[in-house]
């Protein structure tokens, strides 16, 4: 037992004043003579026998008295730890993701941890409280009440390796103080793992909060399986996270207006499919019921009329490959002579195509620059007859390499670098042995090997990009290669030319980069917006001769349908959906790890840290006991006698 007034147990010395007056209190007593004295002798013996215990009793109670004011004053109290004087600072990581909205035995883990942080720490005592969103440092709780409470759902999640490191950054430099860094979270399987590195200055605790149901259903994606001229199919992908579900219900709705409705059974993966008109304006929403997350009930969508994408094609070669190719139902395709070449045409094209030219004027070369520099794409195919400074310099706009002398020599294509932007979803796994195109002459060149995109047996590049810009080093035609009957031609230029002009997806994830080119023409003044019907941002843009490329990172911050903007004029309509990632509920485990304590609500925790830092104080008892002691001294002085 400590006190926190010590000085003043010197106070217990002045118990001997009354003591000493009890002691020294003598009495004495006078005879008087009276006649039958036996029987008044006995009496008197009595009589002092009782006032004796009656004052040594009231001398015991008023020492007690004294003895119970005087240590209530210097305000006793004793802890269970060695740290209870010790400054103590409180950080808490409250993860607000959306696997936090599962349902636990007292409402969803996000509420009822919010509501425990309020009911266990003193509204008053200093804390810093950090989520995927925001950061509360050296606060009260009193403070920040209102935004726990109206704390919202993020897909921003931070690793646990970033929130450790935000977390201890709230501390303080004070290296003498307990520092208590709590981890509120359902602790939902990552990537990596969860580690704790070595910190002899913070006491990390894992609250880990687990749902009553882990059952879960996910809309997991949508898109167009099969298109024809009146129709296109619209796939539904859904996943079951749990027990096999029977006729799960799945709408369709068009501006809030419910278009079709399918019933699908759900055990693992599963998909819906729906028939929508082709060409048609379609502001999507596929929608689920399920209890358990509700941020994977729906899916957000756009269908539209789609704008076609100009290519100029530049010929001094046969160019039907290339119309079949770049066909009218999505393309605009113009094929043009190189002695009858409009340079002016350039500017209002997405892609433009040099076939076989022998040479490339340094006029031509700069009205590419200049078109690739706004926003435009070329692709390049040598002649065998091609003057090679005149491509080289080209090429050198574009850090394509260089061509060195033309070899006579057949070349078999073999190689295909997968992970290249042109060929994304191109191939459904990686294949090692195919039919092989070749060449029968190709440029000796030098090309990087991440801008190769097809190479030859020896390693040297067939096709390279780089920068908006796409060379083969060799000639296409009939005589010299069998390229055009490849399987590999079609994806190829195509996606070259469908990249050219990025129109907009189905739909893009919320807090991923996002680039949309819109196809409009704007004048120096203007600039395009972003609106979700309550709020208006102006987003990253570029705007080029025929189109203006947006780029989104933090907008919009929830799912839905937002309007792209000139003025109050729409553009377009844009769908964002969060990211599935937290759909499936699967956990750590956390109880292999070393220098942590784990429990499995915030109340615990909160109160383990409390009982460590906190006193039992005696006062209050001290001064029952002096009352009670008190009372005594009254009945005793009343009927003591």
């Amino acid at each position: 037992m400590q006190f926190k007034y010590p000085e003043l147990l010197y106070a217990l010395l002045l118990l001997v004043i009354p003591i000493i007056v009890h002691l020294f209190q003598l009495r004495r007593f006078q005879k008087v003579a009276f006649t039958n004295v036996q029987f008044l002798k006995r009496i008197t013996i009595q009589t002092r026998k009782s006032s004796q215990l009656k004052k040594w009793l009231t001398l015991l109670i008023r020492l007690l008295l004294l003895t119970c004011i005087i240590l209530a004053f210097a305000q006793p109290y004793f802890s269970n730890t060695d740290t209870f004087n010790t400054k103590n600072e409180t950080v808490i990581y409250l993860d607000n993701s959306f696997s936090m909205q599962a349902q636990g035995a007292n409402g969803t883990l996000l509420n009822r941890a919010v509501q425990d942080i309020l009911e266990r720490v003193d509204g008053d005592d200093p804390i810093s409280i950090l989520t995927n969103t925001s950061s509360f440092k050296n606060t009260t709780l009193k403070a920040i009440k209102n935004d726990l409470i109206d704390l919202k759902y993020t897909p921003n999640q931070l690793t646990y390796e970033a929130a450790l490191l935000k977390g201890k950054q709230l501390f303080s430099e004070d290296n003498s103080a307990v520092k208590n860094l709590v981890f509120i979270s359902d602790f939902q399987q990552k990537d990596a793992e969860f580690s704790n590195p070595t910190d002899s200055l913070v006491r990390l605790r894992l609250v880990k909060l687990t749902p009553t149901n882990l059952n879960n259903i996910a809309i997991d994606s949508t898109f167009i399986a099969k298109r024809s001229i009146d129709n296109l199919e619209l796939e539904v992908v859904l996943k079951n996270f749990g027990d096999p579900i029977e006729n799960v219900p799945v709408s369709l709705y068009n501006k809030n207006k419910l278009i079709a409705k399918s019933a699908v059974t759900l055990d693992g993966k599963n998909s819906v499919i729906f028939t929508i008109p082709t060409n048609s304006e379609f502001d999507g929403k596929i929608a689920i019921e399920d209890p358990n997350l509700q941020y994977d009930n729906s899916l957000y969508f756009n269908l539209e009329e789609t704008a076609k994408i100009n290519v100029l094609s530049i010929n001094d070669a046969d160019d039907a490959f290339l119309s079949k190719i770049y066909s009218e139902d999505e393309f605009s395709y113009t094929a043009t002579s190189f002695k009858n070449l409009n340079y002016n045409s350039i500017n209002n094209q997405n892609l433009v195509v040099l076939n076989e030219l022998n040479s490339v004027p340094s006029s031509l070369t700069v009205a590419l620059k200049a078109f690739t520099d706004d926003g435009g794409s070329v692709l390049i195919i040598p002649s065998e007859n091609a003057q090679i400074s005149d491509y080289n310099a080209l090429f050198s706009n574009y850090n394509l390499g260089s061509f060195n002398e033309l070899k006579a020599s057949e070349k078999m294509i073999t190689a295909i670098n997968f992970s290249h932007p042109l060929l994304t979803n191109v191939f459904d796994k990686r294949i090692s042995n195919f039919q092989y195109p070749k060449v029968n002459s190709f440029f000796d060149n030098s090309a990087n090997a991440t801008s190769a995109i097809l190479s030859y047996e020896n390693g040297q590049s067939f096709l390279s990009g780089m920068d908006q810009a796409y060379r083969f080093s060799a000639a296409l035609n009939d005589d010299n290669s069998n390229f055009k009957n490849s399987p590999l031609i079609v994806p190829v230029l195509y996606n070259i030319g469908k990249q050219s002009l990025k129109m907009g997806d189905l739909y893009y994830e919320i807090a991923s980069e996002n680039r949309i080119d819109i196809p409009v023409t704007l004048t120096q003044d203007e600039i395009l917006s972003l609106d979700d019907g309550e709020n208006s941002v102006i987003p990253l843009q570029r705007t080029y001769a025929n189109k203006v490329a947006l780029t989104t990172n933090d907008y919009p911050e929830k799912a839905g349908i937002i309007s792209v903007k000139n003025n109050e004029r729409i553009l377009k309509n844009m769908s964002f959906n969060y990211n599935r990632s937290e759909s499936q509920l699967r956990y750590l485990n956390l109880e292999n790890l070393n220098g942590v304590t784990v429990s499995d609500s915030v109340a615990t925790a909160i109160d383990d840290i409390k009982s460590a830092s906190n006193v039992n104080e005696l006062w209050k008892w001290f001064v029952i006991f002096a009352l009670i002691f008190l009372l005594i001294e009254l009945l005793i002085l009343k009927f003591l006698k």
